[in-house]
């Protein structure tokens, strides 16, 4: 059976993005990972939440970290965002959010988090259909 033109396209545009994800991961863990603790070692410090999101097949990223309180400004809402994630004692799934009215618009997007939050090891992520719906789950978390 011939492969059309399309189905070539499609097939190698997954593969491209599959490519991205899988160099995307590598650099993230890379970035995340430390070797192994000594024993007379003092806990590590907390370093905060590696925060990304990313759009639909995962074809763009962007992140930012954000530690409590962030001394570094690196997030445009760390106030709001630490005061969101205190009131969520570290769930994510329990956010408080900014209920708002969106469209049934289907362009997902994956939001994640991931490093420690007051010393607890934290690693979400969730596909949300459209931004939209995403900030209104999460409030002033991913708003960077």
């Amino acid at each position: 059976m011939p492969v059309s033109p399309r189905r070539r396209s499609i097939h190698a545009t997954l593969t491209g993005s599959v490519s991205a994800l899988a160099a995307l991961s590598a650099a993230l863990l890379g970035t995340l990972s430390a070797g192994p603790a000594q024993a007379d070692e003092p806990p590590a410090a907390d370093q905060g939440l590696l925060l990304t999101v990313s759009g639909a097949g995962n074809t763009w990223s962007r992140g930012v970290r954000l530690s409590c309180p962030d001394i570094h400004g690196r997030h445009p809402h760390a106030v709001a965002a630490c005061d969101a994630l205190t009131w969520a004692r570290g769930n994510l799934d329990a956010l408080p959010g900014h209920p708002q009215a969106c469209t049934r618009e289907y362009d997902p997007m994956t939001a994640s988090a991931v490093g420690t939050w007051h010393g607890i090891q934290v690693n979400w992520h969730k596909v949300f259909p459209n931004a939209c719906t995403m900030d209104s789950a999460t409030g002033p978390l991913f708003r960077f």
